[in-house]
């Protein structure tokens, strides 16, 4: 078949990458401008240099064998290696989180920034509908984007997996970036739960990372759903003395910031896996139908490709 899957995060290339390895044809659509979702990496000049930022997801596990195998691979090639400070099967992207999402990428065929207003079922084929999209019809279309941004695309054709995602709302994330002219003062690299931050991480503890003393700070759930509408320099200001009063010693001088507001940074868990309407060969994965987890989507997306196959 040939199939038009919407989202290039981990799960939409999950399942592309296995369907692709069944014979089908497949061409994927995301609004980003590349390779990464919530396993992005931001670049921030500093008159230190440049550094850079895991501001999405810090890292991940690999339990099931199915990913256990596929992490393997990319450990193999390059993309991932274990970070023992977040447990012992914790691994990070190398040199950058984004690194086995933009290596899963490169072999397939993705349609960067170009974001799917509309799908429709007419002629026994998926019409999508957007800027800059031709109309070639699909035999079968996936949709793998975040919850929230599900029923716009399935309310009128599949309303079932409209109130699906409904139902399985995400929690926010605030996400400070700061690197400062030199360490700061805590031996640990990895702080978790202390008010209304829910982590503080060295990015240059990680393998692979260079560039000047990096921390990616990330707020709490409750402190990000109450304050989702401030100005990002407020935000800015009340994680960065959080993150002080943390360490309690003298910090070093910021050298640059910047603040990141995800709407939809922990997705709920319906532990359905994946949707597949065989009626209508329209059908939808993510972590937010199986588990909040990077594992989660991808084994989603796999899951998926076994039903449609």
């Amino acid at each position: 078949m040939r199939i038009g899957i919407i989202g290039a995060g981990m799960a939409g290339l999950s399942c592309a990458t296995a369907l692709t390895a069944c014979g089908h044809e497949v061409v994927l659509f995301d609004k980003g401008r590349g390779p990464g979702g919530r396993m992005s990496t931001r670049r921030l000049a500093t008159p230190l240099g440049e550094t850079a930022f895991d501001h999405g997801a810090q890292y991940f596990t690999a339990r099931d064998a199915r990913f256990v195998k596929a992490v393997d691979d990319w450990s193999n090639a390059g993309h991932v290696a274990r970070w023992p400070v977040a447990g012992d099967d914790a691994w990070v992207g190398t040199p950058a989180m984004n690194a086995p999402v933009r290596a899963m990428a490169a072999v397939l065929d993705v349609r960067w920034a170009t974001r799917i207003d509309r799908i429709a079922y007419a002629g026994e084929a998926w019409h999508f509908h957007g800027d800059g999209v031709t109309d070639t019809p699909f035999d079968a279309a996936v949709i793998a984007i975040p919850a929230e941004q599900v029923p716009a695309l399935t309310e009128a054709e599949a309303p079932s997996i409209a109130a699906l995602a409904r139902a399985t709302p995400s929690d926010p994330c605030w996400t400070v970036m700061v690197a400062y002219d030199a360490r700061v003062p805590i031996g640990s690299d990895r702080i978790v739960d202390r008010g209304p931050l829910a982590s503080a991480l060295r990015n240059g503890a990680k393998p692979g990372r260079t560039g000047p003393e990096a921390w990616v700070l990330q707020a709490s759930a409750d402190w990000s759903r109450s304050h989702l509408e401030d100005e990002p320099a407020m935000v800015e200001a009340a994680m960065l003395a959080a993150f002080a009063d943390t360490v309690g010693a003298d910090m070093p001088a910021v050298v640059t910031t910047s603040a990141h507001r995800w709407r939809y940074a922990k997705s709920g868990a319906q532990q359905r896996g994946a949707v597949w309407l065989a009626d209508r060969r329209l059908g939808a994965c993510g972590d937010w139908l199986l588990a909040s987890r990077v594992e989660a989507a991808w084994l989603s997306g796999r899951m998926l490709a076994d039903l449609i196959a």
